[in-house]
């Protein structure tokens, strides 16, 4: 059993770790926007709920954040562990979870943070805009999505913290790098790959 959350800033290859450390541990990497954008385009009732939202440019209720987290994680694939990436995003939502675990008999097992220099992150999302041809992502607009990233979980981090749970990982170098620094932490931590074929 390997229940995991990551946190990161944006272009801190989060997403990409949190695939291969699935794939690692063998248990489903669940991301809030992905499941947010599987209901919207299935059409379920939840999904119809979030679209609502998006469409009027407002934030989804963290009540709906968290019913649709927790519908997700009664799923079979689930059962044995899980790698949670963009939930929770606030202290409300570490409750929600906590509540939920806790009605299961369990609990995170790490909180891995992926950290990165600012610089090195924009010029990344810059390249990244760019090759997507996503004009709107200027500079001045990431250092402000890097802020409101800095503002909204670092009082998750102290959290996690203060529980002993967090181990901090350096997310700059190649992909492999950084996730054999972030698989050695976890075996420090007692969690052992099932695989280290990725």
């Amino acid at each position: 059993m390997t229940r995991l959350l990551l946190i990161g800033p944006p272009g801190a290859g989060k997403g990409t770790q949190a695939e291969r450390l699935a794939l690692a541990f063998d248990v489903p990497a669940i991301s809030t926007g992905d499941i947010f954008r599987y209901n919207v385009t299935t059409n379920t009732p939840l999904g119809l709920e979030v679209k609502s939202f998006m469409n009027a440019g407002a934030y989804v209720p963290d009540t709906l954040t968290n019913a649709i987290v927790a519908d997700r994680l009664k799923e079979a694939d689930a059962a044995t562990g899980f790698l949670l990436d963009g939930y929770p995003r606030t202290t409300d939502q570490v409750a929600e979870l906590d509540r939920l675990l806790g009605a299961e008999g369990t609990q995170l097992d790490v909180v891995v943070l992926i950290t990165a220099d600012t610089d090195e992150v924009v010029a990344r999302l810059l390249k990244r805009a760019a090759e997507q041809g996503r004009a709107d992502d200027t500079a001045e607009v990431i250092r402000h999505r890097l802020d409101v990233y800095t503002e909204q979980t670092a009082p998750l981090i102290d959290v996690y913290s203060a529980r002993g749970l967090v181990v901090t990982i350096d997310g700059l170098g190649a992909v492999e790098v950084v996730t054999d620094r972030i698989l050695v932490a976890l075996a420090e931590r007692g969690l052992r790959a099932s695989t280290t074929t990725l």
